[in-house]
């Protein structure tokens, strides 16, 4: 299995991408709160079959066109760019919400499950 490569901040347009799906599930007050606590974070490492599973989300398939791009990615030896994370809040948001980069989360559970994801991680606000 190759070795996944990471880059030391997320894309420029990951961040967009994040608040677009983000404001599918709060209001724009929070979004912006979230998306500067993103902006700030620092990287942190969680295995991949870690984030999966906290999302509650099912693993995609190798098949699919953007995993199996990333997980070409991975075999070329190509930096994947962290993903956006935000923690649950225990008051209704999910334990774990994969902001941007559930693709790429998924290619590295296909190329070894044990492996390390480079995240930045926000988290929704207590009501």
């Amino acid at each position: 299995m190759p070795k996944v490569l990471w880059g030391t901040q997320p894309e420029e347009h990951d961040y967009p991408a994040a608040q677009s799906y983000l404001s599918l599930l709060a209001d724009s007050d929070e979004i912006s709160r979230i998306m500067e606590e993103l902006q700030g974070a620092s990287i942190e490492l969680i295995k991949a079959k870690d984030v999966i599973r906290a999302s509650g989300l099912p693993l995609l398939a190798r098949s699919n066109f953007h995993v199996k791009r990333d997980l070409k990615k991975i075999t070329d030896k190509k930096v994947l760019s962290p993903i956006l994370l935000v923690r649950g809040d225990g008051a209704g948001h999910l334990a774990l919400t994969i902001a941007d980069g559930y693709h790429r989360a998924c290619a590295v559970y296909w190329n070894n499950e044990d492996d390390f994801i480079n995240a930045k991680i926000a988290s929704w606000s207590s009501f």
